[in-house]
Order: structure tokens, then C-alpha cells, then sequence
């Protein structure tokens, strides 16, 4: 019989700690991703989104636009979602999202990229085992014309963390 494939498995680590990120360093992350009139109304309908803007094309040739509207929540979770694997796939308690601004429409068939630059990497005050990264993530239509930013942050591990000091009684 064959030898159990679990015994030639190989941990692959995944993600980068604290001490991987540079301020001002930028990735840019991977091949993309095209956004289908499919996935925009099933987004649209999923999360009861009404704007006619996003379902409608008559209503948004009517308003000036050449096809329906990608809801831009879609292309803010499409955005946000490419820049997980460089930023902070290895885990890590999300922070927050700042500053955000849909610049130009998307529309179906377009195809977005991204790429994040470090703005800040910080130790936490709280809790000395992580520090708290920002990062400036911008999305690109296939035109190369930018159609969302934002800055998002997260807590990320230290590679080697401080022994923790017992507390005494």
C-alpha cells in the first residue's frame, strides 16, 4: 500500500508578522479579480442593497453611466479581500478602516488589482506580544485608474514576543 500522503505533509507558513513590514515599503497583490454582472446583483440582492444604481440599467444609463453600477461595497470587500494574503493572512484582530473614497464607478467585466503601502508599524501599548499596522490599499481598474483607497489596521503578532510577566498576588 501506498505511504499515507499526511506523512510527506510539510508545514507551509502562511502570513507575515510584525517585523516583516517596512513603513513605506508596497506590495502589490496578486493577478486580480474581474467582476461579473453575476456578482454584483447577487452582492446587490445579498445584502438588500435598493439603489437601482446597482440593478437597474436603464435607471443608470438613464443617470449617466454605461452599464449598472458595481455596488461599492463589492469593490471595497473585492479590494480588501486581495490585500488579506500579504497584509494579514497570519491572523490577527482587525482594527479598523479609515479614509475610504470610491473615486471612480465600477462596472461589470472591469478588472480590479491592488497594491497596499505600510503607513505605520507601531508596538501596541496593551498588549506588548503584537504591534498594529496600517497600510494605504488602493484599487485599480484595468485602465490602471485608481477607483477606491482606503487605510485599514490590524494587530499582528510579534515574531518574538516578550515573556509575560505572572502576575502577583
Amino acid at each position: 500500500m501506498a505511504e499515507d500522503f499526511r506523512a510527506r505533509a510539510r508545514l507551509w507558513p502562511k502570513g507575515r508578522l510584525f517585523e516583516d513590514f517596512e513603513v513605506g515599503e508596497v506590495r502589490q497583490h496578486h493577478w486580480g479579480r474581474t467582476i461579473a454582472l453575476s456578482d454584483t446583483l447577487l452582492f446587490t440582492t445579498l445584502t438588500l442593497s435598493f439603489n437601482p444604481l446597482y440593478s437597474n440599467r436603464a435607471f443608470a444609463e438613464a443617470h449617466g453611466h454605461r452599464d449598472i453600477v458595481v455596488n461599492p461595497l463589492l469593490v471595497f470587500n473585492v479590494v480588501l479581500g486581495m490585500s488579506v494574503e500579504d497584509n494579514s493572512e497570519i491572523g490577527g484582530p482587525f482594527v479598523g478602516v479609515g479614509a475610504l473614497t470610491h473615486h471612480l464607478p465600477v462596472y461589470p467585466g472591469d478588472t480590479l488589482t491592488a497594491r497596499s503601502t505600510t503607513r505605520a508599524a507601531r508596538l501596541s501599548a496593551s498588549n506588548p506580544a503584537n504591534g498594529i499596522v496600517t497600510w494605504l490599499t488602493e484599487g485599480f481598474n484595468q485602465r490602471d485608474e485608481l477607483v477606491i483607497d482606503f487605510e485599514r489596521s490590524n494587530i499582528v503578532r510579534l515574531r518574538h514576543p516578550p515573556a509575560r510577566k505572572e502576575a502577583t498576588a
